[in-house]
């Protein structure tokens, strides 16, 4: 039955009940708004609590309302047209006309809840059922107050976010149609508040000791989050609504419209950093986080449309703008880290893009004009001399003097640290991310300089590299030596240019005075894991190499130091391939740090990494080391023992390693499958373990689709539960988990058909759907299709092509359901087509596993062969999804004659000739 006008009291009550504090009173409540949500006007209820002016003082009711809602959008939102219960499309129809005329709410957290409902609705109902959405906001938009305004950007703000992950080309365009819309609007409402508030700024740094301009204070400021609210959808519009330049090598216009405006902001806001710091820490905090949002944005138009930034009214003023800001002397003191750290990310990025790199070809031009390639070669040459002239000799020593003499000094705190516990200091260093702090930062802007302009300060370095080696005594005191290989000495080594030998004599001579064992260990380590590595001069070592890694292990104290030592077996392991003559110590040496580490499970996890390598390195013959590694590898797994939310997400890895380098399903390994059901039990309570889990399974049903889905029968339909409950809202780990959870039961559709037919159809999976509380509609199956539908978004490129074959046999079935997503599921396919080549490319690299070898050397075929043998006989890497959807197709239309041409009829024009184009039809 539906719900009416007549139930919003209970509704409130009930609303109001599920967040007592007494669990008598809660769990009633929450059971009732359960059983409710899928009935009709359920959200319609929770709308008029929401929006009702009797309830504006119960902010905790309306807030809860809102976020039931919400959970109903992402449940039932997309239920099937017929579905005697959920949300029709009748009330569809009324949430949306209600949702956009409750603009103007007050209390922000609602306000930014219903721009989040807004934006949900939106990915599903955009543009189809939802058309007039942008243009009714833009309406709205001209005539609001500044309150109404702010929300409605909001709106835009989270709608836009929420299109623009849309990966689909159909989605792509629609997302490029609506940029064109807006964004003059969008850009012309930003410069008119930034122009209000530097007014504002100017008249409150004026009356300073007055009450006069106080009244206009909180307007002032919400301004100012309007403005920034602008600021980041011109951002989204310019980023997301126009194809990378890189690509097109086009100009994007917009590019050399915002980005002048952008620094320009910058640099009126800047001083009003130092006027707010003691007077006014609201529009201080302001400044300081508009001046780092606007060179972030200013990054992400650089990174994305690269030439369009190169441009000479662009690209020179803002790298001029931040060299003068980094090696101005007045503002050494200004403490904005932040701001400093942008100034220099920006410097960074220009240096090391790629695309400003000069051709060795010069200007390319032929007879039948100029080819891409060519073009970008043009294209790159012209920025390329921009770059060098902003960064001649002079300027680059003095910003490297500066970099050295003002940044890279380290704080008294800092020396204090390490001399107290200088193990610990030299890890948390480490492991700090270098666009983090300003230090770091600083650093990492040193080294791009000297590979870019090698030419003027080799001879420098040279020099400081002497004169540190010659005092290194008395510099020992003073000098975090860690920091400075890491960071640097390390690098120099990994270049193997002819012209570095001199500071390769350096680096070494600096070595013999400073270096110990855990910067041996950390040099070789990266030495091990340079491109340029080459086994065939390193074999004679690798003796020596383990028996101090052994030796080392029970030397040091520290944790981080073993975990070190561990972490240079690991990378030892992953790239040598004589492994086997020392296989016997290394599975003593397993066994004893193992039986040593009881109860360290951090040590244990790097441990488990090493293992790992380890069953790489052996292959085929990894059943030598079973003796030590499944009893390990089954303590990991067990989801009951005390360290299994530690150990669990390695073990898994280890397992999928373990499975994938068997030579045959051996019992040993078959024991380990009963620990599987108890971690997918876990369900969503237990992210991690799903996580790592679900490779495995995809890895069993890859190599034996036929044995192993029924003897892991349980966990599937355990998966069918995972993909058809929600909750997975704005969670990126719920979501990977339904993702993967999807793909693998996809799999299973294409390469055993007939065990997914009797899975789903099964009245086992029934009872334990209904005990989960997920209601079906349709039939198991046709919910699936939804999922594959909704998640390919989400998916990697392999499981794209996946859920596509899926998709095309569900074209087969000889029910009319399939013609109610002949649409989606053509336009679905269609995108993974025509991305598909590159996409699969892309996945397959990213998939390889590290090789330090050279060009030339052959990797051990034991190694690889097996990854080929999996790669090789899998189904869904052979078959082409364009065949399987040209057939599947026209079985369709065999199976449903008129109602199949009818169907294909109501399809927008452009993207029936898109189905065209991908299948090559006539």
């Amino acid at each position: 039955m539906a719900l009416t006008a007549s139930d919003l009291p209970a509704m409130y009550s009930l609303l109001a009940n599920s967040m007592s504090g007494d669990e008598s009173v809660r769990r009633p409540a929450e059971a009732a708004l359960s059983q409710s949500e899928s009935r009709p006007g359920f959200c319609s209820c929770l709308m008029e609590v929401i929006a009702s002016k009797d309830l504006v003082s119960h902010v905790d009711v309306r807030l809860m309302a809102s976020v039931y809602f919400k959970n109903s959008i992402n449940r039932h939102w997309k239920s099937r047209r017929n579905a005697s219960s959920g949300i029709s499309n009748e009330e569809k129809i009324h949430l949306r006309q209600k949702l956009l005329s409750h603009l103007r709410e007050e209390n922000y957290k609602i306000a930014e809840m219903l721009a989040v409902l807004i934006s949900k609705i939106a990915r599903f109902d955009y543009p189809r059922e939802w058309p007039d959405l942008f243009s009714v906001l833009a309406q709205q938009l001209q005539s609001a107050d500044v309150l109404a305004s702010h929300r409605i950007l909001m709106i835009l703000f989270r709608t836009l976010k929420e299109l623009s992950t849309k990966r689909l080309t159909a989605d792509q365009r629609t997302f490029a149609e609506i940029s064109s819309q807006l964004f003059d609007f969008s850009w012309h409402l930003w410069q008119t508040d930034v122009q209000t508030i530097l007014r504002g700024f100017s008249t409150m740094a004026q009356s300073y000791g007055s009450n006069s301009a106080e009244q206009h204070h909180d307007e002032l400021f919400l301004t100012c989050e309007r403005w920034f609210l602008c600021l980041k959808i011109v951002r989204q519009l310019t980023i997301s609504g126009f194809q990378s330049d890189a690509k097109c090598i086009q100009e994007i216009k917009p590019v050399k419209e915002v980005s002048p405006l952008l620094l320009n902001a910058v640099q009126s806001f800047l001083p009003y950093y130092s006027s707010f710091q003691n007077r006014d820490p609201k529009f201080w905090e302001f400044v300081k986080k508009a001046c780092v949002k606007l060179m972030k944005v200013l990054a992400a138009i650089q990174s994305r449309h690269p030439y369009s930034f190169g441009d000479k009214c662009v690209l020179p003023v803002v790298v001029d703008f931040c060299l003068n800001k980094i090696t101005d002397p007045e503002q050494a003191s200004l403490p904005f880290e932040e701001f400093f750290i942008q100034c220099m990310v920006m410097v960074k990025s220009v240096l090391e893009c790629k695309e400003y790199k000069p051709s060795l070809t010069g200007r390319v031009m032929d007879e039948n004009g100029v080819t891409f390639e060519q073009r970008k070669k043009n294209a790159s040459n012209a920025v390329s001399g921009i770059v060098s002239s902003l960064l001649p000799n002079e300027r680059i020593v003095l910003l490297c003097n500066i970099l050295v003499r003002r940044y890279f000094v380290l704080t008294a705190s800092d020396l204090e640290e390490w001399y107290q516990n200088p193990e610990s200091f030299h890890h948390e260093q480490d492991m700090i991310q270098w666009s983090e702090k300003l230090r770091p930062c600083a650093e990492a802007l040193y080294m791009v300089l000297f590979e870019n302009y090698n030419q003027v300060t080799l001879l420098l370095k040279d020099a400081a590299y002497a004169a540190t080696a010659y005092v290194y005594y008395e510099l020992s005191n003073y000098l975090n030596f860690r920091d400075w290989f890491n960071g640097a000495l390390s690098l120099e080594l990994s270049n193997d240019h002819p012209n570095r030998r001199i500071i390769h004599r350096k680096v070494a001579m600096i070595l013999g005075h400073w270096v110990s064992e855990l910067a041996a260990s950390r040099s070789l380590c990266l030495h091990v894991e340079d491109a340029n590595f080459s086994e065939q001069y390193f074999i004679d070592l690798l003796p020596i190499c383990w028996e101090s890694c052994f030796k080392m292990v029970e030397e040091v104290e520290e944790f981080d130091s073993k975990v070190q030592v561990l972490n240079l077996i690991s990378v030892l392991l992953g790239h040598v391939s004589e492994v086997t003559p020392y296989a016997q110590k290394l599975v003593q040496f397993f066994q004893k740090v193992w039986e040593e580490s009881s109860g360290e499970s951090l040590l244990q996890i790097q441990l488990l990494v090493a293992l790992r390598s380890f069953v790489i390195a052996l292959a085929y013959q990894s059943p030598i080391c079973y003796s030590i590694l499944l009893p390990i590898l089954q303590k990991g797994i067990d989801i009951n023992s005390p360290d299994a939310l530690n150990l669990l997400e390695d073990s898994m890895a280890l397992w999928e390693t373990t499975l994938s380098y068997a030579p045959m399903m051996v019992p040993q390994l078959l024991a380990c499958f009963p620990y599987m059901v108890d971690i997918i039990e876990r369900s969503f309570d237990y992210l991690q373990g799903l996580l790592s889990i679900l490779p495995v399974i995809d890895i069993l049903v890859q190599c034996f689709p036929a044995e192993v889905p029924p003897l892991i029968n349980s966990c599937l339909q355990k998966l069918v539960i995972i993909c058809l409950s929600g909750g997975d809202d704005r969670d990126p780990s719920k979501t990977a988990v339904k993702t993967s959870s999807a793909a693998i039961l996809a799999r299973i559709l294409v390469v055993n058909t007939t065990y997914l037919a009797q899975l789903t159809s099964d009245s086992s999976l029934s009872v334990l759907l209904q005990q989960a509380g997920v209601t079906i509609e349709d039939s198991v199956l046709f919910c699936l299709t939804d999922i594959w539908l909704d998640k390919v978004d989400h998916a990697s490129p392999m499981q794209k092509k996946t859920f596509g074959l899926a998709l095309s046999i569900i074209l087969t079935l000889r029910m009319p359901q399939v013609l109610d997503k002949l649409d989606q599921i053509l336009s679905t396919c269609t995108s993974v087509i025509l991305g598909g080549d590159k996409d699969l490319t892309e996945d397959e690299s990213s998939g390889e596993m590290s090789s330090g070898r050279s060009q030339g050397e052959e990797a051990p075929p034991s190694k690889e062969l097996r990854k080929s043998q999996i790669k090789v006989s899998d189904p869904v890497y052979q078959m082409s999804l364009e065949n399987s959807m040209r057939e599947n197709l026209q079985t369709c239309s065999t199976l449903h004659g008129d109602a199949f041409n009818s169907a294909i009829s109501r399809m927008h024009p452009s993207e029936l000739a898109q189905v065209k184009q991908a299948l090559k039809l006539p």
